[in-house]
């Protein structure tokens, strides 16, 4: 069932403290005409979040034009993990639209060069080809072509079978809805491509045999046998739950890749550039993937995402035939490379990893208050994800995580919509910037909007 914000202003104590305030009522009156003419002129598709109309937005703060001043655990969406707006970020993109260079296609830029050389330099090997895109789908259609594409070369055109798994959410275009794993996505499909196939998500929550042994009998009882699969591609972390799979598990996974010659793509658009707490995601597992699939967070700002990955594999298609249009924007690229700098230079992964400890620290406590309510509570670094759960067993109840998530909007922290199975996960990911206090002050009020939500 749909859960929508009305638009007609609810009057809500008003707020003031150092970091939030909320003086009017929500949404703000004043917003409603231009909040009408999105509805009259956009798909019902575009609406769904907390009706705040952005105004400007600063390191971890959102604000509207009337006095509102909103705590951001949204970062947009998993984008701005320097912080909204930071001066580094937009002296680049003032720069380099100074130069009198918006755009250029495929045609060769020193910014393209100065950024592929950036993150060639930085991943681990052998990820050293760089294709720079625009949005995550992107990335992974990109790496569904290669697996599929090497997958011929090496084992013929029957080898061409993509695992990925349930609940998986990999972008919302036609091969990277079918590589995802929320059945409802794909309807509009009508037609599936048999040579997807998806696997249970080790998550030992919903999923509780987290064994290796469970990725091959899934796989057996499909009838999909080792020599058929082109590639396994999984999120770093599930985004619609914030919950890794165990090390042991990813580990068995890179060398049953390594022994049946398949790509192994991990999906770390959500992941990267220090969001769990390390620069790359999949650091975490020990493990260095065949390709990776990039966005959001390599900016803090304008769309660029890219895929890396071995020379082999990058350079298996002729000239011209895999491009953009907008390719290496060289504004998002100077985007992306003073964005590098700040995550490098101020050490926000490492900020990460403290402040994440601090928030996890607050989830759990909140979890042990409410148990038979908060079923798990997953995620590393600043990206957590708290499971709303129905009184007395495991079923979701996207009821509550809604009512959390619009009372803590009503007391000025902003969250994107409840995500996950069952809309029951409250997602946080505050922008990494993100201090003590405002870590503190903020889980304050998770706590006080859940308790007012039960």
């Amino acid at each position: 069932m749909a859960r929508e914000f009305p638009l007609i202003p609810q009057v809500v104590p008003h707020v003031q403290t150092k970091l939030r305030s909320i003086q009017t009522a929500l949404p703000a009156p004043e917003s409603i005409p231009v909040l009408e003419s999105l509805l009259a002129t956009e798909p019902i598709a575009m609406t769904g979040q907390p009706p705040t109309l952005w105004d400007h937005a600063e390191g971890f703060q959102v604000y509207d034009r009337w006095g509102n001043c909103w705590i951001d655990w949204s970062s947009g969406v998993l984008v701005t993990n320097a912080g909204h707006s930071h001066p580094a970020i937009i002296r680049a993109i003032v720069e380099q639209a100074q130069a009198k260079l918006l755009t250029n296609y495929a045609f060769p830029t020193e910014m393209r060069a100065k950024l592929t050389k950036r993150l060639s330099d930085l991943l681990p090997e052998p990820m050293k080809k760089i294709f720079l895109l625009t949005v995550g789908s992107e990335t992974v259609e990109c790496a569904i072509k290669l697996c599929r594409a090497n997958g011929a070369k090496v084992g013929g055109r029957a080898k061409n079978v993509i695992v990925s798994y349930e609940k998986a959410f990999h972008g919302r275009t036609m091969g990277s809805q079918q590589a995802g794993g929320i059945p409802v996505l794909k309807e509009w499909i009508v037609n599936l491509d048999p040579g997807f196939v998806q696997v249970p998500f080790p998550d030992g929550f919903r999923t509780t045999d987290t064994s290796f042994a469970a990725f091959e009998r899934s796989l057996a009882e499909q009838g999909v046998t080792p020599d058929r699969v082109a590639g396994v591609i999984l999120e770093t972390y599930q985004g619609g739950s914030a919950a890794f799979a165990p090390v042991e598990y990813m580990q068995q996974m890179r060398e049953w890749c390594t022994k049946h010659g398949v790509l192994l793509v991990c999906d770390e658009v959500q992941a990267g550039f220090g969001r769990t707490g390390t620069l790359w995601g999949f650091t975490h597992y020990g493990i260095v993937p065949d390709l990776t699939t990039w966005g959001k967070g390599v900016s803090s700002s304008l769309p660029l995402a890219f895929v890396a990955g071995p020379p082999a594999i990058l350079d298996m298609f002729p000239p011209g035939s895999m491009s953009s249009t907008h390719t290496g924007n060289p504004i998002c690229c100077a985007a992306a490379l003073a964005n590098i700098d700040v995550i490098l230079n101020e050490n926000l992964a490492e900020q990460a990893r403290l402040m994440g400890d601090r928030l996890h620290g607050h989830l759990r406590s909140l979890q042990a208050k409410y148990p038979s309510r908060i079923g798990d509570v997953s995620g590393k670094g600043l990206v957590a994800g708290m499971h709303c759960i129905k009184d007395g067993g495991i079923e979701p109840d996207g009821d509550l995580a809604f009512e959390v998530v619009k009372r803590c909007w009503e007391k000025g922290v902003l969250m994107f919509n409840p995500v996950g199975f069952g809309g029951a996960t409250v997602k946080i990911c505050p922008p990494l910037v993100i201090t003590a206090e405002a870590i503190d002050e903020s889980c304050e009020v998770l706590a006080s909007a859940f308790a007012e939500a039960v």
